[in-house]
């Protein structure tokens, strides 16, 4: 063997070693994610909606590896929404689907040409979008017995969505890891919760998938969450650890130190005062600055 075949051969052990224990990690979240909020139960039909990107392949292709261990029976079927977008590889998907054996429907809706005609130029699409699309989905399960759906939504999304509230709708709002749906029909669950798109980019590059990227609205630039994507990274460059402390921070809030009285009743703490009952979570005031 030349010294070129034996580094060769070092570098692929190498990355193995490294995508083992990438993959090892990502499926360990993935379980403490379903585990810590039940996602998903025993008899569960989970459809897990495929758009092409490399989010929904992660899950699709990390869910399908667990389903061969896990201490419950449940189903799999991808559905992807083919919007019509023109140039859109519509033989992509099925050949994947097809070659690994995972059932699989493809819902055609023309909402590309909706979201076209409604949305002026130069202004955001994916509101619309995002409605048209819920509502085909969210129809299909209705439809074929979906009790759950899955979202490959993972923790920087959480993150952004959570600033992107704070910053521009006032509310302290994220993407919740399990979801009712408004009509109270649908269960949505996002199994890589826990998982860092870092982590996601870097297992859906090892694993080579087949990615489609989307040519409605992933190319706007001027999205308010490339803003909050780009803040993170800055804090995730200059302060290592920020962004789990603050998801960490989303598991763990405390209502009656913030201000909404609606959520915490603000307004009979007078009949506490003085007796042995306290809320649960009115730990006293700390000022962190002073330990």
């Amino acid at each position: 063997m030349t010294d070129k075949q034996s580094a060769a051969l070092a570098l692929n052990e190498k990355q193995r070693f490294e995508f083992n224990k990438l993959k090892k990690r990502l499926r360990r979240l993935v379980g403490e994610a379903i585990a810590d909020y039940r996602m998903i139960a025993d008899g569960d039909k989970v459809m897990v909606c495929l758009s092409g990107g490399k989010d929904s392949f992660a899950l699709l292709d990390i869910l399908s590896s667990l389903k061969l261990n896990a201490p419950v029976s449940f189903d799999i079927v991808a559905v992807n929404l083919d919007q019509k977008q023109p140039g859109f590889p519509s033989h992509v998907l099925p050949q994947y689907l097809e070659e690994r054996g995972i059932p699989y429907h493809i819902i055609e809706q023309d909402t590309y040409s909706v979201v076209k005609r409604v949305v002026p130029e130069g202004q955001t699409t994916c509101g619309l979008c995002s409605r048209l699309r819920r509502g085909a989905l969210y129809r299909y399960a209705s439809e074929n017995g979906v009790s759950k759906i899955a979202l490959g939504h993972h923790r920087d999304d959480i993150l952004e969505t959570f600033f992107l509230n704070l910053f521009h709708g006032g509310t302290l709002k994220a993407m919740p890891p399990k979801l009712l749906s408004d009509n109270s029909q649908h269960i949505v669950i996002r199994p890589l919760a826990y998982c860092k798109e870092k982590d996601i980019t870097e297992y859906a590059r090892l694993r080579d998938f087949p990615l489609i990227p989307c040519d409605l609205c992933g190319s706007q630039e001027n999205l308010q969450r490339q803003a909050m994507k780009a803040m993170l990274a800055e804090w995730d460059k200059h302060f290592p650890g920020r962004a789990d402390t603050i998801f960490g921070a989303l598991k763990n809030v405390a209502p009656s130190h913030l201000a909404d009285p609606n959520v915490f009743d603000f307004a009979h703490l007078e009949a506490l005062r003085n007796s042995n009952l306290r809320p649960a979570d009115n730990d006293e005031d700390v000022d962190i600055l002073s330990i």
